[in-house]
């Protein structure tokens, strides 16, 4: 055993710098794989917990106030309801920033989606102007309790006496009112009533939702939401950092464990001496394969363990909301046994791809067998001979020669080069998209800056013309969004109107064309599957008690809504129903306008009477990816790195027997040393070309698979620019002719006396 230790302490001190990185980059791809477990659990964990907590219903339906909501309570498979509650539809104004509300009138505390407060109290009969609201509203209006909330174009007022969680979608700008429980008598001009319906099975959810809009009647429906919709808002893009890192992390596991294979492999063909010493002096080949396993499971077991320890100490102080996701994912169950299991997961995986490069290492006769004089994969080839005819560099040829001779191990090595490269091509590509969204987001859906909508004390015509007089607004859209009913009403999608035939809005079409004739639309991903259609069929939907029939003439590219929204002009709704009239406006600003301004503006011209906010861009979520992919490439480095180590000092070994040759005939250590860095850089190109080449195609097919499957579809992906590839490139290729440069020059300058007795 001592002399088992002696010689693996030796064989460290020769490696120093191939074990730190292989510690480090271990150490990173655990980090990013336990950083992923814990987006996961924040992404998911909370709302679940905050849905049984508050018994929240499964099924959300917005009716009519004549419909016999009550009746619902009687269904096959509804256990219990919430409500009906008489609702109205608002505007809240605090502290400059409004926000539209739904206030659901209620006596008192729900059973069933029930009301879970975080600050405040519940509804006093004593205080009827009372209300209580829901937490991402609270924040939107910076509310706290105690604040006085006014409704623009009146003379109420409410009191906040609450603050409180619930499991229904939370409140997004322009698109989900946001929730207000209030006394009834606080719900003055009720324009409808909601019911909640819990369910025994949530698997019957969509059969729950048929049943019941068959029985209220589907003029009397006029929105459904179910548990998975809030489920899917509620997890919003942390789900997606999840899966990024949860993706790049298994890939940079891979991709190290194949480093750690190539490295042994190679540090067993150059010391097949030393082994064969080793069997001679008594070691039988089991302990042989434990001193290389061994040796190398503890620097995976060390990085694991590194990781693990700077996960859980720093990891919920990290700025943004990894720090938050590790913060409440160390409250979860669960999360004991996944920092244990991540990084024995980790650390056996690495053992097992080095268990067979170990076991070769076992196999090494015992007398060390002479290696032959010269390969027939060493003999010069035709173009090399004519390359040096050609009065070449004779380095940069033999260089070239080199590197592409013994093919097996040649392309083994550009393999395991390729595979980090590669990775990091689809890391950029996600990057590059991301930026996408916010340089050309005309371009994924998003042609317009903001959003303005009227309390209604001007008409539409006043508004346009409002709006257009500003010389930053470039055009004014008008459009109006109601929910419409799907084919087999198991669900209400969003119906938009918006735009004209004389001035039609920009969608983004990946697919089809635009909608330009009568009862033509085009459909986002999500509704395109949730109705089986495609490009060019007839769909049919209910809007209250008025189907609306239209042909889908192109898909388009719909960030909102999780993609289920079709998008006709305004002149087709008017067609099935002439007293349609807009209900909001969305701004084309001129390039260079700053929103900011223009809604600042616009809101003072209004006079109180228009609500301008931004458009939401879904990859202000995704900032956070950016520190994500920048650490993964990093990682991804260092699994680089450490096959460049490898590849070089097996270069340097192999090349021991051809330094006696070329100082044979003429050749100074200077150009020696050229030949294995040439050799070197070849390798690396040869990666980098085959990971540009591979990786631009997995990368589009990724995220273009990504966005099929949250609605958006597909289309949105970006490639990286030529210069960044190019700079990819030619850093890996100068970063492997710096890192040969020293053992090249080593080797090339070794007295004679050395050379010889390393190639005997």
């Amino acid at each position: 055993m001592r002399a088992a230790l002696r010689w693996a302490h030796s064989d460290l001190r020769t490696h120093r710098g191939e074990a730190l990185f292989l510690v480090l980059a271990t150490a990173g791809v655990v980090a990013s794989l336990l950083l992923a477990t814990a987006l996961f659990g924040y992404a998911t964990n909370p709302w679940q917990r905050t849905f049984a907590e508050a018994r929240g219903a499964h099924v959300w339906l917005h009716t009519t106030p004549s419909a016999d909501a009550r009746s619902l309570a009687r269904l096959d498979g509804v256990t219990s309801v919430a409500g009906p509650y008489r609702t109205e539809s608002a505007t809240l104004a605090a502290r400059g920033t409004r926000a539209s509300v739904e206030l659901r009138g209620t006596t008192r505390l729900p059973s069933v989606g029930r009301p879970l407060l975080t600050a405040g109290r519940w509804l006093d009969p004593a205080v009827p102007d009372g209300v209580v609201l829901e937490g991402s509203l609270a924040r939107a209006l910076l509310a706290e309790p105690g604040d006085t909330l006014t409704l623009p174009g009146t003379a109420r007022t409410l009191t906040v006496e609450g603050i409180a969680d619930n499991a229904e979608p939370p409140y997004r700008p322009g698109e989900q009112p946001g929730l207000v429980w209030a006394l009834p008598s606080a719900v003055r001009a009720p324009g409808g009533q909601v019911i909640g319906l819990r369910l025994g099975d949530p698997a019957d959810t969509d059969y729950a939702v048929q049943r019941a809009v068959t029985v209220l009647g589907a003029g009397a429906v006029g929105e459904v939401s179910t548990w998975q919709q809030a489920r899917a808002e509620a997890q919003g893009d942390n789900r997606l950092l999840g899966q990024v890192l949860g993706l790049f992390g298994l890939g940079s596991l891979i991709a190290a464990g194949f480093a750690v294979h190539g490295a042994i492999a190679t540090r067993i063909r150059g010391h097949l001496r030393d082994l064969s010493v080793l069997k001679a002096i008594g070691f039988t080949p089991g302990q042989v394969v434990r001193i290389f396993l061994l040796q190398h499971l503890a620097y995976a077991l060390l990085g694991a363990v590194a990781a693990a320890s700077l996960t859980e100490a720093l990891g919920s102080r990290v700025p943004g909301r990894l720090g938050d996701a590790v913060g409440v994912w160390q409250g979860l169950p669960g999360h004991t046994l996944a920092v244990a299991a991540v990084p024995a997961g980790a650390v056996l995986l690495i053992g097992l791809t080095t268990g067979l490069a170990a076991w070769r290492a076992g196999r090494v006769p015992p007398v060390p067998v002479p290696r032959p004089a010269a390969s027939a994969g060493g003999r010069l080839t035709g173009p090399a001979r004519r390359a040096l005819g050609l009065r070449l560099p004779a380095a940069l040829v033999l260089g070239c020669h080199k590197a592409f001779t013994g093919r097996g191990r040649s392309l083994a090595t550009v393999a395991r080069l390729t595979l980090p490269l590669l990775l990091i091509v689809v890391a950029l590509s996600a990057w590059t998209t991301i930026d996408r969204f916010h340089s050309s987001p005309e371009r994924v859906g998003l042609p317009t800056a903001l959003t303005v909508r009227s309390d209604g004390a001007l008409d539409a015509s006043a508004v346009q013309a409002l709006l257009t007089r500003d010389s930053r607004v470039s055009a004014a859209y008008p459009g109006v969004e109601v929910a419409a009913l799907v084919p087999g009403q198991t669900g209400t999608i969003a119906l938009r109107g918006i735009g004209t035939r004389a001035e039609p809005y920009p969608c983004a079409l990946a697919e089809g064309r635009a909608a330009r004739g009568p009862d033509e639309a085009v459909a986002g991903q999500g509704l395109l599957d949730l109705l089986h259609a495609r490009v060019g069929d007839w769909v049919r939907m209910t809007v209250g008690d008025r189907p609306q029939i239209l042909h889908i003439v192109g898909r388009s590219i719909e960030p909102r809504n999780a993609g289920r929204v079709v998008t006709t002009t305004l002149d087709t709704l008017r067609e099935n129903d002439p007293g349609v009239s807009p209900a909001f406006h969305e701004l084309r600003l001129r390039p260079g306008a700053d929103p900011h301004r223009v809604s600042a503006a616009l809101t003072a011209a209004g006079r109180g009477h228009l609500d301008v906010h931004p458009v939401t861009n879904p990859a202000d979520g995704l900032s956070p990816l950016r520190g994500v992919v920048a650490g993964l490439i990093a990682v991804l480095a260092l699994i680089g790195l450490v096959e460049l180590l490898t590849a070089i000092g097996g270069s340097v070994r192999e090349g021991e027997r051809d330094v006696l040759a070329l100082r044979a005939i003429g050749m100074s250590p200077r150009q020696i040393t050229a030949i294995t860095v040439t050799a070197t850089s070849c390798t690396a190109l040869v990666a980098a070309v085959a990971a540009t080449a591979l990786g631009l195609p997995l990368g589009r097919r990724l995220i273009d698979a990504q966005g099929s499957t949250s609605g958006i579809g597909s289309g949105i992906a970006q490639s990286p620019s030529a210069w960044l590839l190019l700079l990819l490139g030619a850093g890996a290729v100068l970063g492997a002719a710096a890192l040969a440069a020293l053992p090249a020059a080593r080797a090339a300058h070794r007295r004679l006396a050395d050379t010889l007795s390393a190639v005997a």
